[in-house]
């Protein structure tokens, strides 16, 4: 896919509506193309004729200046003529001044002092009371928030939190409309589509952008108009990258038909997009605005090779760099330049892999000049961010050319510029994360400079990682191709310094490779699911202190899995008898001694989930005498049996699973030594990382649930979910199993109904046994529930979920959160992977969920069962699981075959 080629290069570079009317809204506005606005009568008197006419030609000064793209000149301009209004308390002139100095720092790229002459100016016009003008400054500091990827903050400035609801009294578009301000609500509304169109809401996003689209058209402002079909274009672009994800994901699962029809959809939205950016074109041409025009084209490109043909598509491109040629030097022709160096150098149509890391065959020469020139541009503006990333990608093109000296010369001079300004350390890491590739490839023998490169990478993510983590779901998607490569890579290089099979023991190794490598896969699962749930995500870990945590269960083994490019590894923790950590590790390697490669192990794990969803779905009659066990066996062989003597000498009776990727969709209790499940041996649980498991044990005093479940079939999204005939019989289980506790059924269970219950109420379990879908994106994870007939709606969301087990967290935490007819599909592991996050997103300290929806009295055999386990024992809840799936495998009927126990998993706290 092409979505990294109309973006810039993983910079927060701002694509917000104003972007390209800068003036318009304050320098046109103020009429600084020739003389001042008209001053008080205070200001005339305070102020001598001569020091009015300086300061007067000082901020014309300044326009010309910027007007040509010398925005440090027109800077020096302002702050001369910012001292003469201060001096004599010419407010009004002193507010004009510093919207201008904001506008000029925006264009540097500098974000601190942007804010600041933002602020400066909103609070002189709240003491002039000049309501038009605050409005405006209310647009210009959410510009700044979506900028710095804080989408809810600029939302409620701008209008509402709630969309759909009346703005909210005091927001910029309430002022605008107040003060009949039609440019303001323009541009008010404009930023509000591109806010929640970077948030990942589409529908809102256009909706508010055709409704700024009406007012621009009826003001006739050539820079309204082009800036509107900018960000109309770029919405739907955003609807087809979706689709086209969606298409990729359903080819995991081997849906052939949903993806066409995603990738279908996702054409048509590239279509729509190129009718806007045709539009703000031709506005552009027919005013000259050289600007918008790049912006606009280069835009789309992607677009354009998907929808009309290679031809097509270099047409696009040709007509950007005639363009780009004749623009002036700022930070905008750095990016531009940068993007075009992206186009020329990667394929066409290139699927989404990092382009930081992606080496092409031949390297265009056009693409290496337009670099060059990008650095002197940035150097001549004096701006650090631009340089960093125009030098960090030259010293690429020279690591695709193995000319690694000239490469890494070019890297450390990007990581000196980015280290230059904190506005630029959010390229920081990628210029180290290139040092320690070219490291990796030129220095073999000497790997320590490599790991140092790729930890130092690793400690900027960390410092940058609320910006980088949650930002735009565009950004968010290239988490995959430029965050996660480095965690993976120093996990690779480290294991190669290990021996394999050898018992690693706390007291004597604690620095080595083999401990720091789960550091970084600890870090990784942090990363991940902050990156998966976005901006909703809140990750509070628990300890950072994993020696302390085995303390917990002195019979647990903890099994790490790292999947790898062309390889993977299982790392095995527990105590010894001597209460010391101690560590193993295995690569996971076929029959013949060879690794298994990432499309290997996955083909293999999606046949083995498919084969048991396929017997769940068969005429009832299978039975376990025909289960074959080939795949099971083939994966417990990877995983477990290189371990088992350590497990059997140290009296191991629980596995704790941190899974990676395509594992995590694995029902590791079906897993066969070729005797026995690996269930019969040992209680099993997973979580996403050891730090965010709470291990406090479950209180068994007063234990009651909320049970809330669908029977009834329902439609959702244009999807049918069939209906669940058994879920009133769990439901009623629950209730005879656990006195005291509440059943809500079918229409009962809503959204607000789940919310008043625990709003009331204290509930230490929460079940629901209803359709669950968890998907590759969070946004489209949701759970099914009854007709609300005020909301018409029967989805309550994931992160809705999470928001209210938060809200009541704090006053009674939920100690377990069963989610009983959940669905991943098999192949997908972001989907997998938002199911194992569920319990750290939520709150909850344990969650028993299924990996595929068993519609069967099973379920209400096995949850029974568990419930029966937890209430009368003071066995752990991993325990509670195994007796309960025990008791279906150890029965005569179809129910021993693991389809039916096998689903179920426990995710989190296993105590």
């Amino acid at each position: 896919m092409l979505s990294r080629f109309f973006r810039s290069p993983f910079h927060r570079r701002s694509i917000l509506f104003l972007a390209g009317l800068l003036i318009c809204l304050s320098l046109g506005h103020l009429s600084w193309n020739g003389s001042l606005p008209q001053l008080s009568l205070a200001a005339q008197a305070q102020t001598a004729p001569a020091d009015r006419a300086t300061a007067t030609r000082q901020v014309q000064q300044g326009v010309e200046r910027y007007q040509v793209g010398d925005y440090s000149a027109a800077i020096e301009q302002w702050q001369a003529a910012l001292s003469t209004y201060q001096a004599v308390g010419d407010a009004e002139s002193t507010a004009i001044v510093l919207e201008n100095l904001a506008r000029a720092y925006q264009s540097l790229g500098q974000t601190d002092a942007e804010i600041r002459y933002w602020q400066q100016a909103n609070r002189i016009y709240q003491q002039l009371n000049n309501r038009l003008q605050v409005g405006r400054m209310l647009t210009e500091q959410a510009q700044v928030y979506s900028r710095l990827g804080q989408y809810r903050n600029a939302i409620t400035l701008l209008c509402s939190p709630n969309p759909g609801q009346p703005c909210d009294d005091g927001s910029a578009i309430q002022i605008a409309q107040e003060t009949n301000d039609r440019s303001g609500e323009a541009a008010a509304l404009g930023s509000l589509g591109d806010a929640y169109r970077l948030r990942g809401e589409y529908q809102p996003a256009i909706q508010y952008l055709q409704a700024g689209l009406e007012i621009s058209q009826s003001l006739d402002k050539p820079a309204y108009l082009i800036s509107t079909y900018n960000s109309l274009g770029n919405a739907y672009l955003s609807l087809a990258q979706v689709n086209y994800r969606r298409a990729q994901s359903s080819e995991q699962i081997e849906d052939y038909r949903e993806a066409e029809a995603f990738r279908q959809q996702g054409l048509t939205h590239d279509a729509e997009a190129l009718q806007y950016f045709t539009r703000g074109i031709n506005v552009a041409q027919s005013h000259n605005d050289r600007l918008g025009q790049v912006r606009l084209r280069l835009s789309s490109v992607p677009a354009a090779y998907r929808t009309e043909g290679k031809s097509a598509g270099d047409r696009a491109l040709q007509q950007v760099l005639d363009h780009w040629q004749n623009l002036s030097s700022s930070q905008e022709k750095v990016y531009a330049a940068i993007d075009l160096a992206r186009l020329l150098r990667l394929a066409p149509g290139a699927e989404a892999v990092s382009a930081f890391a992606q080496c092409d065959e031949t390297i265009n020469p056009q693409a290496e000049l337009l670099l060059e020139q990008a650095v002197t541009i940035a150097q001549q503006i004096n701006n650090r961010r631009a340089e960093s990333f125009a030098l960090g990608e030259l010293g690429h093109i020279y690591e695709c050319q193995a000319n690694y000296d000239r490469a890494l010369t070019l890297t450390r001079q990007a990581q000196w510029a980015a280290d230059q300004d904190l506005q630029a350390r959010d390229s920081l890491y990628l210029w180290q994360w290139q040092a320690g590739r070219i490291f990796k490839a030129k220095e073999q023998e000497k790997p320590d400079l490599a790991i140092q490169a790729y930890e130092e990478a690793i400690a900027t993510l960390n410092t940058i990682q609320d910006d980088i983590l949650v930002a735009s779901r565009e950004i968010r998607f290239d988490f995959r191709d430029t965050v996660e490569p480095i965690y993976r890579e120093l996990v690779e290089l480290r294991l190669t310094q290990e021996q394999p099979s050898v018992v690693i023991t706390e007291l004597t190794d604690r620095q080595r490779n083999l401990y720091r490598a789960l550091d970084t896969l600890d870090a990784l699962k942090l990363a991940e699911l902050q990156n998966y749930f976005g901006n909703d995500c809140v990750l509070t870990a628990v300890t950072t202190d994993e020696v302390n945590l085995a303390d917990t269960d002195p019979q647990a083994a903890v099994f790490s899995t790292v999947i790898l490019d062309d390889q993977a590894a299982v790392i095995m923790s527990f105590r010894s008898d001597q209460q010391s950590l101690q560590q193993q590790f295995e690569w996971i390697k076929d029959d013949n001694d060879n690794f298994v490669s990432r499309d290997a192990l996955t083909e293999e794990i999606n046949q083995y989930r498919r084969s048991l969803e396929r017997v769940r779905d068969a005429i009832p009659g299978a039975t376990l005498a025909g289960y074959r066990p080939e795949q099971a066996q083939r994966i417990y062989n990877w995983i477990i049996r290189p371990f088992v003597p350590l497990l059997d000498n140290q009296g191991i009776t629980t596995l704790v699973f941190v899974q990676d990727g395509i594992f995590r969709s694995v029902p590791m209790a079906a897993l066969y030594d070729g005797n026995q499940f690996l269930i019969e041996r040992y209680a099993i649980a997973t979580t996403p990382s050891l730090t965010l498991t709470d291990f406090q044990p479950i209180g068994r005093q007063e234990l009651r649930a909320l049970a809330l479940g669908l029977t009834e079939s329902a439609t959702v999204d244009g999807r049918r979910f069939p209906e669940l005939a058994y879920v009133d019989a769990e439901i009623a289980a629950i209730k005879t199993t656990l006195p005291d506790s509440l059943g809500l059924l079918n229409q009962e269970f809503t959204r607000d109904r789940l919310q008043q219950q625990l709003d009331t109420d204290t509930f230490p379990i929460i079940h629901i046994a209803t359709h669950g879908q968890f998907s590759a994106e969070a946004e489209n994870a949701f759970l099914v529930t009854g007709y609300d007939p005020r909301s018409s709606t029967q989805k309550l969301t994931i992160n809705d979920l999470d928001d209210i087990i938060r809200q009541i967290s704090a006053r009674s935490p939920v100690d377990l959160l069963v989610l009983s007819a959940c669905q991943t599909a098999a192949g997908d592991d972001r989907a997998a992977l938002g199911l194992a996050g569920i319990a750290a997103q939520a709150g909850a300290r344990s969650v028993l969920a299924s990996l595929w929806s068993v519609n069967d009295p099973a379920t209400t055999q096995l949850v029974t069962q568990f419930y029966q386990n937890l209430a009368s024992t003071t066995t752990t809840k991993a325990e509670a699981l195994r007796s309960a799936q025990l008791s279906l495998l150890q029965s005569s009927g179809r129910t021993a075959h693991p389809a039916f126990w096998s689903a179920f998993i426990l995710i989190g706290n296993w105590l």
